[in-house]
């Protein structure tokens, strides 16, 4: 999923972004604590600077109208900075020393703490932290507000435009993750480390003796008036092997993951790799100039990716039965969805998830703001749709690989609960665009099947994206791809085909792979890596800090 500034459901302005982005970095730090309370606000902005009154924002947050003398910023001060303004980042007071603590451990969270003192001018790091305490102790969670009162100087001043470069990357959702990997990485490291010398007689990470061959072609769907370009990669392996679907994310293409398509045929499978019409790269870019984030994701595609995959099945069940090279080579019957991002809603909606169009609408309506995540944002263009509730399952889908999977609000709180068949979720502690918490960690939580979760400690939205796939150059945060994720890439080859093969008769020989002990022989020190079915109980109540 890529994404540029600006393309978001409501136009904002300059200085309504401005705003928002200090709201935003407000809401995460804080100064020395004192007697002292701040009474007002200077915004310098180059040179500019303009004083507002604390007492003025807290009545125009609670009455929704503005004080007479701050009638000059109506065209700012709009009902989505007021919901800003009392936004809160839900942290129990008990353990408010414990999260500053994990947030000075973890090297991102040092930097974001060191950019805070460049926007707050004057601040230090130290100062900063113990502020932070006292602000989540006086007010049972951080808000703006909260952190102004807080504030130990009668007037603080904030640097507008150092906030505005964090406004993007550092979300609240953002720094749950981070924060939660960081214990991630500790928790799960330690037992692995037993296990330093993996034996098995062979590594279902390595590339298979099979020769890959490779075919495009095109399904059309004239119902929907959808053109699907398709391809296709097999060897001469087994017939009877599962048929695995792989589902690019937003605004990407069937090219994404070129590599796994390969590695899994080289094993025998045969994989079908599929580009939607409605949110590839090129629908995207002819949508970017329009500024309506409708018109860049369709609410439709919400159910035509998922029927694009059902479609696909049927036209590929034809061709199964016709004389040629692919003769017996497709299994439909029994599939495996492996998707990116939007595609790991596809794969999750069609194992069974349901999508919750009530609850989402709500999220949209009560809790969106421009401090978002972009996930979040994206989510949202499906609350048009007309259900209440969506029930996309394909029979034939028998289990699903979501990676970096956008969930957030789409299923709801009890939508994963209704899938019975095996899934596997991976989730990456940087990805600033679905972060994991809220859009893998909790969804993973609330599996209640056969499941495995893949964590990359330090990986980004986009790293197990094939090394020869060209981004966008107007993706706004940063990636780690490539060969700083080499490691990650092998290891996903190696649990994919282990997962894949639970559902063939060499179930017992693959089983081995899919242990944190095989994970751990893929980990470094640069890029921690772990696989578990259930998350340790002291972790599970971290997730109390992600924001409904």
């Amino acid at each position: 999923m890529q994404f540029q500034l600006g393309r978001r459901k409501h136009k904002i302005s300059w200085k309504q972004s401005l705003l928002c982005s200090l709201t935003l970095a407000l809401s995460w730090g804080a100064a020395m604590p004192a007697t002292l309370a701040a009474e007002t606000v200077t915004i310098r902005l180059g040179p500019f600077q303009q004083s507002v009154a604390i007492a003025d924002l807290e009545k125009f947050a609670k009455t929704g109208k503005l004080p007479e003398n701050l009638q000059i910023f109506s065209s700012i001060l709009t009902p989505q900075i007021r919901e800003l303004l009392t936004k809160r980042l839900e942290v129990d007071p008990a353990v408010a020393d414990k999260f500053v603590d994990e947030l000075k451990r973890n090297p991102t969270g040092k930097q974001f703490i060191s950019s805070l003192a460049a926007i707050i001018p004057g601040s230090t790091a130290e100062s900063l932290q113990a502020t932070l305490n006292l602000a989540l102790r006086q007010f049972n969670g951080l808000s703006p507000l909260g952190f102004l009162r807080a504030y130990p100087q009668e007037n603080i001043t904030v640097d507008a435009s150092q906030a505005a470069s964090l406004a993007v990357e550092f979300n609240p959702s953002y720094w749950q993750s981070q924060i939660f990997g960081n214990l991630l990485a500790r928790e799960l490291s330690a037992p692995a480390k037993i296990n330093t010398n993996f034996p098995a007689s062979f590594d279902p990470a390595a590339i298979g003796k099979q020769t890959v061959q490779q075919q495009t072609f095109i399904v059309r769907d004239r119902q929907r008036n959808r053109t699907i370009p398709v391809d296709i990669y097999w060897s001469s392996g087994n017939t009877q092997e599962p048929l695995v679907v792989i589902s690019h994310g937003f605004g990407a293409n069937r090219k994404f993951f070129s590599y796994l398509a390969r590695h899994l045929a080289s094993h025998g499978l045969t994989v079908a790799a599929i580009e939607h019409p409605g949110s590839n790269s090129i629908a995207v870019t002819k949508a970017s100039n329009t500024g309506s984030l409708a018109k860049l994701l369709p609410a439709s595609e919400f159910i035509d990716r998922p029927k694009d995959i059902s479609v696909l099945l049927n036209e590929l069940a034809k061709l199964n039965a016709q004389p040629g090279r692919l003769q017996g080579k497709l299994n439909t019957r029994e599939v495996t969805v492996i998707g990116h991002s939007l595609g790991g809603y596809n794969a999750l909606a069609l194992v069974g998830a349901e999508v919750n169009l009530k609850q989402l609408r709500q999220f949209c309506k009560d809790s969106l703001s421009i401090g978002q995540a972009p996930g979040d944002w994206l989510q949202c263009t499906a609350a048009s749709l007309p259900e209440q509730k969506l029930q996309l399952k394909d029979e034939r889908v028998k289990s699903a690989i979501a990676l970096n999977p956008l969930i957030g609000d789409l299923f709801g709180k009890n939508g994963l609960a209704q899938v019975n068949k095996p899934v596997l979720i991976l989730t990456s502690t940087e990805d600033a665009l679905t972060p994991a918490v809220k859009h893998q960690i909790v969804p993973f939580s609330q599996l209640r099947g056969q499941k495995y979760l893949l964590s990359a400690i330090g990986g980004t939205h986009l790293s197990i994206s094939d090394p020869a796939y060209q981004i966008s150059a107007a993706t706004i945060v940063k990636e780690r791809r490539g060969g700083q994720t080499q490691a990650l890439r092998q290891l996903l080859q190696g649990v994919s085909l282990a997962f894949i093969k639970q559902q063939t008769p060499e179930a017992n020989i693959y089983r081995q792979f899919l242990t944190p002990a095989y994970a751990q022989t893929f980990s470094t020190s640069q890029l921690p890596l772990s696989l578990v079915w259930e998350l340790p109980a002291n972790l599970k109540s971290w997730l109390d800090l992600v924001e409904q």
